[in-house]
């Protein structure tokens, strides 16, 4: 392999989805601020995501709509008012 091509930042960090709660450690140079303790005792960065393979409809087969900022009523609401 080549050499001084790699990000120096390259370590296992925790993934967290807030949806489900599933947590995944896996290696990234993503920026993290908070730390958690994984299953081995050992403390690693958390990054919290919104959605991952766990909660995501494509991979649990589940149909539902992750609506966190409202955006499916206001639609709603706006297409309603148009019909009228």
């Amino acid at each position: 392999m080549k050499k001084d091509i790699h990000p120096d930042n390259y370590r296992p960090v925790i993934f967290e989805d807030q949806g489900s709660g599933a947590r995944f450690l896996i290696g990234s140079t993503v920026e993290t601020e908070s730390s958690a303790k994984w299953d081995d005792g050992k403390e690693y960065p958390l990054f919290v995501v919104e959605i991952s393979s766990a909660s995501h409809p494509f991979y649990t087969g589940v149909k539902t709509t992750i609506d966190r900022a409202g955006r499916v009523e206001k639609f709603k609401q706006r297409a309603l008012k148009a019909k009228k």
